[in-house]
């Protein structure tokens, strides 16, 4: 029998001592958040509460988008676009939000105010430590965000980006590389297939990947 996590249990089947360990697909239930298989949050102090604790504002209609086998480190929060103020005129203050005769003067502002759209992390992201991620922001598969980034701008796949604001401080592979990493998009291979290679996937280069790949069918010329 296979011995690898089993996707659908919160905590990793293959470690069960990882309490702080939480598959997120398993513990969202918002549907304006979208988690991919084996993606996990990290946190020793309840991993499994990221939907409550860690996506912040969180009242549509814009959507968190993650997607599958990325690491978010304790501490990782998303700010989504509910928490924008206006800025269009005189004062920044959320009248609307209270209700009765505010809301009911200023509901139409409200509603005609821009937004970014989704927040959207691609495959095999790692994100570190105490990062935030602002409204709108779209992070490419395989980047890397260190530790305290406030992510404010959009990242490229296999980008590393750190600061406050956040800003891309080399890529993790040449451009044709980083191309064919997203041909082969080893994320969606069948997991039996992911294991087989796993020590390909962790430690080898694209071009023995892309190998991999064409040998098994899972990329075309």
């Amino acid at each position: 029998m296979p011995n690898t996590p089993d996707p659908t249990r919160v905590h990793p089947t293959t470690r069960p001592e990882l309490t702080n360990v939480a598959f997120l697909s398993t513990v969202v239930s918002s549907p304006l958040i979208e988690v991919g298989e084996f993606t996990y949050y990290d946190d020793p102090q309840g991993a499994a509460e990221f939907e409550t604790r860690n996506v912040l504002y969180n009242c549509g209609p814009a959507k968190l988008r993650i997607g599958r086998f990325c690491a978010l480190a304790t501490g990782v929060r998303f700010i989504m676009p509910a928490a924008n103020h206006p800025m269009i005129g005189c004062s920044t203050y959320p009248f609307t939000l209270f209700g009765g005769d505010w809301a009911e003067a200023t509901l139409d502002i409200a509603a005609a105010l821009p937004g970014k759209g989704d927040t959207v992390v691609g495959n095999d992201v790692w994100i570190g430590r105490d990062a935030t991620v602002m409204p709108g922001v779209r992070i490419g598969d395989g980047a890397v965000i260190a530790t305290g980034a406030v992510v404010t701008s959009d990242i490229p796949a296999y980008g590393i980006a750190g600061g406050n604001p956040a800003r891309v401080i080399r890529r993790r592979f040449y451009d044709a590389d980083v191309a064919l990493l997203q041909r082969i998009a080893w994320w969606n291979w069948p997991i039996p297939t992911i294991t087989e290679h796993v020590r390909t996937i962790m430690a080898g280069d694209p071009k023995q990947l892309a190998d991999i790949a064409r040998r098994e069918g899972l990329l075309a010329d």
